[in-house]
């Protein structure tokens, strides 16, 4: 599957949470989660714009990787992510054979999430919002898709920006943004 996203820095929150109502979207439970990323021991992540990282809410636990992006004007991605055993012990003992294995830990990403889910041009939308520690606020705009609807994904991402008001969408991703803002 693929990934095709676009995140922006919120500067009215307000009215998007108004939009997204009168767009019938509904919310899920806000979400606090780590996500733990690693260096590859030979490729440079880094140079080569993926990322593998383990994501934990304190319950569950999950392992992604994230291919190089492959598109201009959004965030798409070959993304393969995979649930493992819950809770915190298991979560550390990934990021241990992940070390064993000569992979390096990064960076942790702290953030606080809320999802709405929304159907946009017959197409199943997550759209968060995130409280990200030390750089903000931030709305994603994200669904999958696979080769053969990789266009269609691509103009509804953008459609909807467009008519959530979101302009000048930031290409970085959390861990870039906050690597960069540390030097």
């Amino acid at each position: 599957m693929f990934e095709v996203e676009l995140k922006f820095v919120i500067v009215d929150a307000a009215s998007i949470l108004s939009q997204l109502e009168k767009l019938g979207a509904k919310p899920a439970a806000e979400r606090h989660q780590q996500d733990r990323y690693f260096a590859h021991p030979v490729r440079d992540f880094a140079k080569t714009d993926e990322a593998f990282r383990i994501r934990s809410d304190g319950q569950q636990n999950c392992i992604t990787y994230k291919g190089p992006v492959l598109d201009p004007h959004v965030k798409l991605r070959h993304e393969i992510e995979t649930p493992v055993a819950d809770g915190r012990e298991a979560c550390e003992q990934l990021a241990e054979m992940f070390g064993l294995l000569g992979f390096k830990e990064v960076r942790t990403v702290t953030k606080r999430r809320t999802p709405y889910h929304l159907t946009w041009n017959d197409l199943a939308i997550e759209l968060t919002l995130d409280e990200v520690d030390g750089l903000g606020s931030f709305v994603e705009i994200e669904t999958l898709a696979d080769e053969s609807s990789l266009d269609i994904a691509r103009d509804a991402i953008l459609q909807l920006a467009d008519h959530l008001g979101l302009q000048d969408h930031q290409r970085k991703s959390y861990l870039g943004m906050l690597l960069e803002r540390d030097g």
